[in-house]
Formats: C-alpha cells, structure tokens, sequence
C-alpha cells in the first residue's frame, strides 16, 4: 500500500513538476526544422518556416572554424563567435546554441544577461574570475575564480561576467539553452543607447552628478 502511496505521489509531483515549466524555445514537433528564409521552398511547421525535409543537408547542421583564435584588441579585450541558428540553420527549434569567448590578458566579457537562455562554460586555457548577481532585492553576488576545465553556470537573465586575471590569453566555450539566447551588454545599454536616455534620468538612478553621466554617454 505504502508502495503504490509513494508512486502516486512520485506522479503528482511530476505532474505538478511540469505544468510549472515553461519552455523559452519552441519544442520541436518533428525531428528537424532547418531555418529557412526562402519561403518557396519551405513548409511551415511549429510556427515557423522550415526548409522542406527532402532538401535537407548535412552542413544545415554543420560549422567550421571555432578551432582559430579571434582577435581581442578592442576596449574590452575579448571577443564572442556566437554560433546559433543564424550560423547553423539546423539549430532551428532545437533550443540550444555555442559560444567562443577569447580574452586578452586582463580581458573581460562585461556584465551582461542573455533574456532568453541559460549558460553553461567551461575554461579551454587561462584564469577567469566569473560572476552572476540576483535579482531584486538581494542582488547577491556568486563568483568564483576558474582555471583549466572548470565548468561554472549562469542562469537565465541575471547579469553575469568573466574577467581573465591571467597575464596570458584565454579560452573558454559556453553553450547556451536556446538557439538565439539574445545578448544585453549593461553599459552599452543603458549608456548607448539610440537615442540616449535623458542624463537626468540616469543621473539619478546611479545617484551621480549629470556632467558624469553625460561625459559616460559620449563613451559609447
């Protein structure tokens, strides 16, 4: 009795476990949808527009070159090599997508969030210090410093880093669990924006005097 208790309860709780969980990327309702934009010889299946099956290929699911390292000479010091369903199309209502992230000696990817997936990145080569921050009202901080193979994750839609304290370059790769997860950089946001935010407005919010706010805007 005790048994067939826990197993109805097992159930309910899973039940219950998936009535709560909401996808952010279309579940595919076929094995392959491969993005396409000409429509003539697409079907559209699952809310979007996919290539018909019989015109599939292989390089729809195919892409080369993550093994070069880019270039880091900007402000930053690091450069991202997004591939997504914009890269390879067969990604397409699959719900996952790959980073490259290169960092200079002192690099960094700023404080971002990705609206719509979760990151997980492993360190390739050097040191990286990584970080998230909660939500409202806590806004508590994780971070942790990485080296070699160590894996850290980022949860949807905080805002999160990594900074390579290393005096050599480094290397990690993250995937991300949507096949377009969208990327908001804070600073470029919120201070170069088209057309910018009223300086009055962000004076206040960062409690700084405007001539600060103004001289950070020309920046971006």
């Amino acid at each position: 009795m005790m048994k067939g208790v826990h197993f109805h309860a097992i159930v309910a709780l899973l039940s219950l476990a998936s009535s709560l969980v909401s996808a952010f990327d279309p579940s595919p309702l076929q094995d392959i949808c491969v993005a396409v934009d000409d429509t003539k010889s697409a079907v559209f299946v699952n809310g979007k527009f996919c290539k018909d099956l019989k015109y599939a290929e292989a390089n729809d699911f195919f892409f080369s070159g993550l093994q070069n390292p880019r270039n880091t000479d900007n402000k930053v010091g690091s450069n991202v090599t997004t591939v997504n369903v914009d890269q390879i199309k067969g990604l397409n209502t699959l719900g996952i997508s790959l980073v490259r992230i290169d960092y200079a000696p002192y690099g960094q990817n700023p404080p971002h969030i990705h609206p719509r997936g979760t990151e997980i990145l492993i360190v390739i080569e050097g040191t990286l210090l990584v970080g998230f921050v909660t939500s409202n009202p806590e806004n508590r901080l994780f971070t942790k410093v990485l080296n070699k193979g160590d894996v850290f994750v980022f949860p949807i839609g905080l805002i999160h880093f990594q900074f390579n304290v290393g005096k050599t370059n480094a290397i990690a790769f993250a995937g991300l669990s949507s096949q377009n997860a969208g990327t908001i950089t804070i600073a470029n946001t919120v201070l170069g924006s088209n057309p910018p935010i009223n300086p009055d407005v962000l004076a206040k919010a960062f409690q700084l005097d405007k001539n600060v706010i103004e001289d950070l805007q020309k920046k971006f």
